[in-house]
């Protein structure tokens, strides 16, 4: 697959997705430490979420990267608006705001 077909299926996944992380590995088991701690903090907030582990397809890796312009993984989109990686999504945690930023469940 083109890296053209993946940003629209990225595109496509993140607006059926209210909250989705593109992160190393999946929710269940991280395959990085900033994965990791995201997926912590994303539990802690009793978020609802999908991933996509980029590890698996090395487009999707390239094409997230270009979707957002952002150069590492893992990435957080809430309400097809992309948040960010992993310090800011920390930051936003250790504020309250995170949260407030959730879809109501």
């Amino acid at each position: 697959m083109d890296i053209e077909a993946k940003l629209e299926e990225i595109k496509a996944e993140i607006g059926a997705n209210p909250v989705m992380l593109y992160m190393k590995g999946n929710k269940d088991f991280p395959m990085c430490g900033f994965s990791a701690q995201v997926v912590s903090i994303l539990n802690a907030v009793d978020a609802t979420y999908e991933t996509r582990d980029v590890l698996q397809d090395q487009v999707l890796r390239q094409a997230i990267k270009t979707h957002a312009n952002w150069p590492t993984i893992p990435q957080l989109y809430i309400n097809g608006t992309f948040v960010g990686g992993c310090d800011i999504v920390t930051e936003l945690f250790q504020e309250g705001d995170l949260k407030e930023m959730l879809p109501s469940s």
